[in-house]
């Protein structure tokens, strides 16, 4: 149900995007710190929200998230089929050819992106400082394959441009690679704007793009690293189905 989600949006031809909040609850299995309890607690808030959105339990993919720019097929990736000795593969985006896994990236202040092709195709990436430089949105849209003015993408809740305090050094390198990242918070020091920059990279391409308003770190409704370290991931997902209620 819609109501499970801080946002979601209807792509058309039963492809949904949504994101969740910290009502959904933590979906994480790797946080420093995590006990059994904890881990179980994840893998419920997984199941609940499968349910909520009428998907079968275990059927969504999650990555192991490396901050990289690695694309994988999203085909068998399920979180109920892995095992103690079977992790997801080491990658920040994920395709699902037709759309039939439903996909999941986990963030924390780092960008969520979900993509759809006119023809229904799927993906998610993970796009964080170093992921946006070493290219993990360009990556995913060569995977996709399809002209970008074929592909709509949704940003999600991330730091915003105010709020995301960085070096001098380290905002002057990543506007060297993105001009449209270079910002100032709202108390004067170096920042970086990773949702304009990476709205700017993908609009420019003739992608369109759909930008949520919501700051981590400014609003507690999402989990974010900087304000609360530890405490949980929330998701980018995009899945095909009914409408939900």
């Amino acid at each position: 149900m819609t109501a499970t989600l801080l946002e979601y949006h209807h792509a058309g031809n039963g492809v949904h995007v949504g994101f969740t909040s910290v009502q959904t609850g933590n979906l994480a299995l790797h946080l420093e710190g995590q006990t059994t309890d904890s881990l179980e607690q994840a893998r419920t808030h997984r199941a609940d929200l499968e349910r909520a959105l009428d998907l079968s339990v275990g059927s969504t993919a999650f990555l192991h998230q490396v901050h990289s720019a690695t694309v994988v097929d999203a085909e068998g990736l399920g979180w109920g089929e892995a095992t103690a000795s079977q992790t997801p593969p080491a990658a920040d985006a994920m395709i699902s050819r037709g759309g039939g896994t439903p996909l999941a990236i986990m963030v924390a202040d780092c960008l969520p992106v979900a993509f759809v092709t006119r023809d229904g195709d799927t993906a998610v990436a993970h796009a964080g400082r170093v992921g946006l430089v070493s290219g993990v949105l360009e990556s995913t849209l060569e995977q996709l394959g399809v002209d970008p003015v074929h592909i709509s993408a949704w940003i999600g809740p991330a730091i915003c441009g105010s709020c995301y305090e960085v070096p001098e050094q380290m905002r002057d390198d990543v506007a060297g690679v993105h001009s449209t990242a270079a910002s100032t918070t709202s108390w004067g020091t170096p920042a970086l704007n990773l949702p304009r920059a990476a709205e700017t990279l993908l609009t420019r391409v003739g992608v369109q793009v759909s930008r949520s308003a919501v700051c981590t770190l400014e609003d507690d409704r999402v989990f974010s690293h900087r304000r609360a370290p530890g405490q949980g991931r929330f998701a980018g997902l995009v899945w095909r189905g009914d409408t939900p209620a």
